[in-house]
């Protein structure tokens, strides 16, 4: 009798893993989606807000961005 209620369980148990790999796939797949989307949103944002033509990627580091300074006297 130990024995079948061992197999049982232990069915169960299998039933139970495959479920949870598959819940876990689903929620990988969910995450890499979502992911996916927020970079594409951060790429539109980052070019509309002059991000990509800013210089930092051609090769200028610090600085103003692109900003110019206008100077002006007291006089």
């Amino acid at each position: 009798m130990g024995a079948v209620v061992s197999c049982i369980r232990d069915a169960f148990r299998a039933i139970g893993r495959a479920i949870m790999a598959v819940v876990s796939g689903i929620g990988g797949i969910i995450t890499a989606i979502v992911n996916g989307i927020v970079s594409f949103i951060g790429v539109i944002v980052g070019f509309l807000t002059c991000g990509y033509c800013g210089g930092k990627r051609h090769g200028r580091t610090g600085g103003t961005r692109g900003h110019h300074s206008t100077r002006t006297s007291r006089v």
